[in-house]
């Protein structure tokens, strides 16, 4: 585990020398010394990942090439087993296996979440492994967490899930008709 605060496992040399080049470099030094990321799952960050119902995973192989996927499913899919340990099934997909391969040679995970309703951005840092469960088909990735960090909240457009669409729509459609029942009876006391 990373002691916090720390950036080290996002801001490498080469990082920190193109920060230099664009003048971003104090700041983001002045931002290490005073926030940095956090390397425990927070009270926060766990209200957050209890209601997660996607988010995408990154792995790379043994040659350092990237390979993202997608991972969701009902909230509370992705499970807090323990101050800086998160579990996830391993749902069978398409058969490429391409993360689990990566994972073969290669445990550095990253895990990147938007919620575009609250316009938050997590990232996390890690490494995972593979268990295999007592059904010989089925099995979880359990990711421990070296760093994480949320990102501002610019440039996140606006979306919004269905379910959160339908149940305004539903408040609206009610008010609606609500107020034609008003206006049929303020009509007809007014005959």
């Amino acid at each position: 585990m990373i002691d916090a605060p720390t950036t080290d496992i996002a801001f490498t040399d080469a990082v920190k020398a193109t920060q230099e080049a664009l003048g971003s470099r104090q700041k983001m030094e002045v931002m290490a010394r005073h926030r940095g990321f956090q390397s425990t799952i927070t009270d926060d960050l766990a209200r957050f990942l209890e209601r997660v119902d996607s988010f995408y995973l990154a792995t790379a192989s043994a040659d350092a090439r990237p390979y993202i996927q997608h991972r969701g499913g009902e909230p509370g899919f992705l499970r807090i087993d323990g101050p800086t340990t998160l579990s996830i099934p391993d749902y069978p997909g398409n058969a490429q296996y391409i993360s689990l391969g990566n994972l073969s040679e290669n445990d550095r995970v990253f895990l990147f979440f938007m919620d575009y309703e609250t316009k938050t951005r997590i990232k996390l840092w890690g490494r995972a492994r593979i268990e295999n469960l007592a059904d010989r088909d089925a099995r979880r990735l359990v990711f421990e967490v070296e760093a994480w960090d949320a990102n501002c909240p610019k440039h996140i457009p606006d979306r919004f899930r269905a379910e959160t669409v339908a149940t305004a729509q539903e408040k609206l459609l009610a008010r609606i008709a609500e107020l034609e029942t008003e206006l049929e009876t303020l009509r007809g006391s007014a005959q």
